[in-house]
């Protein structure tokens, strides 16, 4: 098998969360023209309506579930969800995440600190139980996990670390499961992105144009990264070809975490 065909996904099946926008689409649509039949969720009905019209556009398979995984309840129900209606998926992206809190650490609320581990952390054990361990009796399968750089380094100016307390967890979360389910050929890896232009993100900077020129500056490569550049990088990890791949972190950051 050339190392081509070993990166193909045709007759596989894939999950990701948070798949109708920014890196979660541009994961869904290249693992979709990789030959992958794809399912992504979204809280957003018009969104996944959206994302769903434009990858059928390019022939890839699409299935699209309207879910909010905000808690893990709303995760439990996802998972199920597809169990029912799909089988076991033979590859799990946990996309979903998000800050959306800046208060200090001092000043937060536990029922603030909660909701972000539940979004960031705990609705991908979750899923990762519930969607990963159904692939463990076929005896292959692809769990990926979208850690940040903030698992690393604490970016300055912005208060409140339960995100970073959260991707950290996640992080370790990937190793541990990487370990206990090595022997069944599931492999667990996590991706670790910087900043990217999504739209959301390009929204915010119209407001701030100062807030993307310090970030851009605090870059090695002088810029931000596309989300089309983080898909090459979820095949990889989602084929045969990252087979002895497993319990790693990449870091997509254009040198960030360099510096």
């Amino acid at each position: 098998m050339s190392f081509w065909d070993r990166l193909q996904l045709k007759g596989k099946k894939a999950v990701v969360t948070g798949g109708s926008r920014g890196l979660g689409f541009a994961m869904a649509q290249a693992l979709g023209q990789a030959g992958a039949e794809v399912i992504i969720a979204s809280r957003s009905e018009d969104k996944l309506a959206e994302a769903a019209a434009r990858l059928r556009d390019e022939q890839i398979v699409c299935h699209t579930i309207l879910a909010d995984l905000a808690t893990p309840q709303g995760a439990e129900v996802l998972c199920q969800q597809v169990l029912e209606e799909h089988g076991p998926p033979d590859i799990l992206i946990n996309n979903v995440g998000g800050r959306r809190i800046d208060i200090p650490t001092e000043q937060m609320p536990l029922e603030e600190w909660l909701r972000i581990i539940d979004l960031n952390l705990n609705q991908a054990f979750v899923c990762t139980k519930m969607l990963g361990g159904a692939m463990l009796p076929r005896g292959w399968g692809r769990v990926i996990n979208v850690a940040s750089i903030c698992a690393m380094i604490a970016v300055p100016h912005i208060k409140g670390r339960s995100y970073e307390t959260a991707k950290a967890a996640l992080v370790m979360f990937t190793k541990a499961t990487a370990a206990d389910w090595a022997p069944y050929g599931v492999t667990v890896n996590a991706i670790a992105p910087g900043t990217f232009l999504t739209d959301t993100n390009r929204g915010w900077f119209e407001q701030r144009p100062e807030l993307q020129q310090k970030i851009e500056r605090e870059i090695p490569m002088g810029r931000m990264g596309t989300p089309e550049e983080i898909g090459p990088l979820a095949v990889l990890l989602a084929s045969d070809a990252a087979s002895y791949i497993t319990g790693s972190v990449f870091v997509i950051d254009g040198g960030r975490t360099l510096v």
